[in-house]
């Protein structure tokens, strides 16, 4: 026995590590793992390339790329966003997420690592020997299952990859939509300051016709409260876009000196052509990071019990609408499946799970199928939904461009004459020019819904948070 113990001791190191995948090794062990993923997705669904800083020195770097790009200058949503994915904390907490899923698999990957501890006081020769087997088979019976949880480990490690990149490519969308809801703020802030001094000017005229007795006191009541009512609403319209560019500046991870950087005072106009994209609901179910981690779970589930090999595929439909389930015995005895055909399609991986006795295996399997046909459904309508708001908003904003701001500015130069001429009063002039100003309002606020839900459709096809779409 002892011969025999000696011998196991001295082989197994070798066996366990014939184990350890030198691949799987290598990239778990690399300085940044699975960044060039996220890095070369991000930027193919932003344009903006993200940065994983691992070291003071690297942050300081980046910290003063940032000052190089933004101080002292007007920025666009590009730099904005580009700004964000470089210098935003969360975000680099989200890659040492990263980086520990990495370690997790770095250390399945290389397996067991053999350990012996005998006590020899007040045991037997037997006993020694007794312990050392215990303790040979139970590292053997380690080996033995390295193999599938490898597979579930760099499973759970691309499932992070793809966490990182959704991550990622949703704060790209959420602060590229708070650079449009900032300048937007500053656009309306203007629009009311343009009309304002107007009515400032129509106040004081008014204040120099009551002392000459040729306004009576209601008139120059009407003027002062409409500017009265003016001042307060750009008041409220700057701290709006004081707020919006502060929010900016949170996702940007500006603080200090750094902040001092400027946005436009207008967003900018609306496209010539008219936009959307028809494949989107297509574009969805080849993106999206929601999809792609889900279908890694139903992967990872099969591992875990160790099902048989993939039997047949279906669609998200079918399973969801639990076709998967409906087969028919048929006079050859082979099963025969109902499917219906789609337009796009996204299809599921079907596992045997006929021979499972464990009935937590079958229930975290169609859980897992489950979840996954909902979530491409979700995709599909959440595509078509953002298909129809960019077009929809497009329509809305050109409408109120092209039909509704020109026939109100007609209206105003009209009331202008007839005031001029002493055909209309003070009162209805004042009424005209709150509804120009409404008007104004409504058309700018219509380019910023369109520019939104253009924003919304990369998040949509790359499964990032939307501003709205979702709702």
């Amino acid at each position: 026995m002892k011969h025999l113990a000696k011998l196991s001791i001295l082989v197994l190191p070798s066996v366990l590590a014939a184990c350890a995948d030198a691949g799987l090794v290598r990239e778990a062990s690399s300085t940044r793992p699975g960044f060039s993923l996220v890095s070369e997705r991000t930027r193919q669904a932003t344009g903006a390339s993200s940065v994983w800083a691992l070291s003071a020195a690297e942050v300081t770097a980046n910290e003063q790329r940032v000052g190089a790009m933004i101080k002292g200058k007007t920025i666009g949503p590009d730099t904005a966003v580009q700004v964000a994915l470089m210098n935003n904390r969360r975000l680099q907490a989200v890659y040492a997420d990263l980086g520990l899923s990495a370690a997790d698999l770095w250390e399945t990957a290389l397996g067991p690592i053999p350990s012996f501890g005998v006590t020899i006081s007040g045991i037997g020769e037997v006993g020694i020997a007794s312990s050392i087997e215990a303790t040979i088979t139970g590292t053997i019976l380690e080996a033995a299952t390295l193999k599938p949880r490898k597979a579930i480990a760099e499973t759970r490690f691309r499932q992070a990859e793809l966490s990182a990149l959704g991550e990622t490519i949703a704060l790209a969308n959420e602060t590229r939509q708070a650079w449009i809801d900032a300048v937007a703020a500053f656009e309306a802030a203007g629009l009311i300051g343009q009309t304002q001094e107007s009515a400032d000017a129509a106040s004081e005229l008014a204040a120099e016709l009551g002392r000459t007795g040729a306004m009576n006191r209601g008139d120059q009541a009407r003027e002062h409260v409409f500017s009265a009512e003016l001042a307060a609403e750009r008041a409220d319209a700057r701290l709006e876009a004081q707020l919006a560019k502060e929010r900016l500046t949170r996702l940007m991870g500006l603080w200090g000196s750094s902040v001092s950087f400027y946005i436009p005072d207008q967003l900018p106009p609306l496209p010539g052509r008219r936009p959307g994209q028809a494949d989107v609901e297509r574009l969805a179910l080849m993106h999206r990071t929601d999809l792609a981690i889900a279908r890694l779970e139903l992967e990872a589930v099969a591992r875990e019990y160790r099902l048989e090999g993939q039997t047949r595929m279906l669609s998200d439909i079918s399973v969801a609408a639990g076709v998967e389930a409906d087969r028919m015995e048929t006079a050859s005895g082979r099963a025969t499946e109902t499917s219906r055909g789609l337009e796009v399609s996204f299809e599921i991986p079907i596992y045997d799970t006929g021979k499972l006795v464990n009935r937590r295996g079958q229930l975290a399997y169609m859980q897992a199928a489950q979840t996954l046909a909902q979530d491409a459904i979700d995709a599909r309508s959440l595509a078509r939904s953002a298909h129809a708001a960019v077009t929809g908003k497009y329509n809305i904003a050109v409408h109120w461009r092209d039909q509704v701001l020109p026939l109100r500015r007609v209206i105003d130069e009209e009331a202008l004459r007839s005031y001029n001429g002493m055909l209309t009063s003070t009162f209805e002039l004042i009424s005209d020019a709150r509804d120009g100003l409404e008007a104004q309002l409504s058309t700018a606020r219509a380019k910023a819904d369109y520019w939104r839900a253009e924003a919304d459709m990369t998040a949509v096809i790359w499964g990032g948070s939307t501003g709205g779409t979702e709702e």
